[in-house]
């Protein structure tokens, strides 16, 4: 081989060696997803990220990390002790007001993708006492000044703070119902099933699943009336925490035969406004391209679609994962 040939061979090697050498490698994430506690549903909807994700790079870990909820996620996700967090809608809005527990204004958050909105607040109350008090509405414990014991979410928990919204849009605020000789309990949904069993308790507010095995084992124990939320009542509370409505099917329960009207929470996933774009693109398009890996975890999240992810109100989406949105003509 001549001296010219062989130069040329070997420019065309080296030439070839650096091209591949500049090709990008396939991304591998290695990342954080702050929930809530072990073994409930948002655990499991950490695992369907990690599947999403996983499907459409993989090597890649999306590591879940137990923590104390929604709130504790805002400052987590704040403080960049996580790269990813399950926020409900509710919580990014007492954030962004500054609202307890929050001592200022929170904006560090940017929506990846919605994960449900159907965790309806469900005003359930002993029928003794709906049929004895003529209650057809939340409204008519105010009009009626019903001295009722009434049972909310442990305080600390934004669903507490969205069941005091809803009463005192009613006209039955705490201080109220305690002047009608009644009272507000603050229990963990446990402690709620057990005081209304024992007739301690004539009513739960509370955000369920529709459906959930509380509410079934509730049902088995005593008589149950399923109470409406009012228009004009769900829209003063929809408004202080961009949150949804809600209809409870007919067909629900059996003990409740008419479709019932109330408002919502929506759980969401969020990244830091300061994050990286190549990242949130990556994965925002895993999200959407194996959105059944997420749908699939239980089947209380087998109505997530890719048109539900895109349908964020509580806070904006980072602007890369908007531009995906925008590109699959979702948004």
């Amino acid at each position: 081989m001549n001296k010219t040939l062989r130069n040329i061979m070997l420019g065309a090697t080296v030439a070839g060696g650096m091209a591949l050498a500049v090709q990008p490698a396939q991304a591998e994430y290695n990342l954080t997803l702050c929930g809530a506690s072990p073994g409930g549903l948002w655990s499991l909807l950490g695992t369907g990220v990690d599947n999403a994700v996983k499907e459409s790079f993989p090597g890649s870990t999306i590591t879940y990390q137990t923590s104390g909820g929604g709130f504790a996620n805002i400052v987590q996700l704040d403080q960049k002790k996580c790269d990813l967090a399950i926020i409900h809608d509710a919580e990014v809005k007492a954030a962004l007001s500054g609202k307890e527990p929050f001592k200022s204004p929170v904006d560090s958050m940017r929506t990846l993708a919605v994960m449900y909105t159907w965790a309806p607040l469900q005003l359930i109350m002993s029928k003794d006492y709906a049929e004895k008090n003529g209650v057809k509405s939340i409204e008519d414990i105010a009009a009626k000044k019903l001295p009722i014991n009434i049972l909310l979410n442990r305080r600390g928990n934004v669903v507490s703070d969205i069941g005091a919204s809803l009463l005192t849009a009613a006209g039955a605020s705490e201080e109220n119902i305690k002047s009608w000789g009644g009272s507000v309990t603050y229990a963990a949904s446990k402690e709620q099933g057990e005081l209304m069993r024992d007739r301690r308790a004539d009513a739960i507010l509370n955000s369920l699943f529709v459906g959930h095995r509380s509410i079934s084992q509730l049902a088995s124990a005593i008589d149950l009336a399923l109470i409406p939320v009012g228009k004009e009542t769900a829209e003063k509370v929809m408004k202080e925490w961009t949150i949804g409505a809600f209809t409870i099917p007919s067909d629900a329960y059996a003990w409740a035969p008419n479709a019932t009207d109330t408002v919502t929470v929506s759980a969401q996933l969020f990244v830091r406004a300061d994050a990286d774009p190549k990242m949130v693109t990556d994965l925002t398009a895993a999200l959407l391209d194996n959105a059944d890996k997420v749908a699939g975890v239980h089947k209380a999240m087998s109505a997530l679609d890719t048109k539900l992810m895109a349908s964020a109100t509580a806070a904006p989406y980072h602007p890369a994962a908007e531009a995906v949105y925008k590109a699959k003509g979702l948004r």
